[in-house]
């Protein structure tokens, strides 16, 4: 906690001044261009890996970078999709796997999730991108296929859904490869994909 505490010391000192006229117009105006939805992971910061300012992105992080299909009811997942679309009217949609994701590492090496049994029902969302994937323990592949995958889910989100077929988003996939820096961009599939 000290380190945190001391971040928000610097963040107060060094950072805010230079940036205090752009979130003096953030604190009355939100209107990001771009949904990103990636991993949880900690080492996957979408602002730096975009170098985007404060404002740029919405940013949903999920362990897996997993869309769950749209059903009727609550989910965080999907209000905060409907929201970045429907409300704030983003452009573009990028889901964005990574080299040596833990969640696609445990079900490509079929880790023992017995304790952890939310983590468990969580990875069900990417069933579709295991079967999708024909070598078992081929880590990179099944972060591929589940991007694609999520791209699906995604697109079936009514507001989702609703913005494709009225051409006002554009869906990407991306992998970012942690050690090297790199994005490969992952081809969309299908034309009710892309805009």
């Amino acid at each position: 906690m000290q380190d945190l505490a001391e971040g928000v010391a610097r963040f107060q000192r060094d950072v805010f001044p230079a940036k205090e006229e752009l979130l003096a117009r953030l604190a009355t105006h939100h209107s990001p261009q771009t949904l990103f939805i990636g991993c949880s992971d900690a080492r996957v910061v979408p602002e730096l890996v975009t170098s985007a300012e404060p404002g740029d992105l919405f940013v949903i992080r999920t362990a897996g970078n997993l869309v769950p299909a749209y059903a009727p009811g609550t989910d965080g997942v999907a209000a905060s999709i409907e929201y970045a679309v429907s409300v704030l009217g983003v452009r573009d949609i990028v889901v964005c796997g990574h080299s040596a994701c833990g969640a696609m590492t445990a079900l490509a090496e079929g880790h023992d999730l017995g304790g952890a049994p939310a983590v468990a029902a969580w990875l069900r969302h990417a069933d579709a991108s295991r079967a999708r994937t024909a070598a078992a323990g081929d880590v990179s592949a099944l972060v591929r296929a589940n991007v694609r995958a999520q791209l699906a889910n995604l697109a079936a989100h009514p507001s989702v859904a609703r913005a494709l077929a009225e051409r006002k988003v554009t869906l990407y996939g991306w992998v970012f490869d942690i050690a090297t820096g790199r994005v490969e961009d992952v081809p969309v599939a299908g034309p009710a994909l892309a805009a």
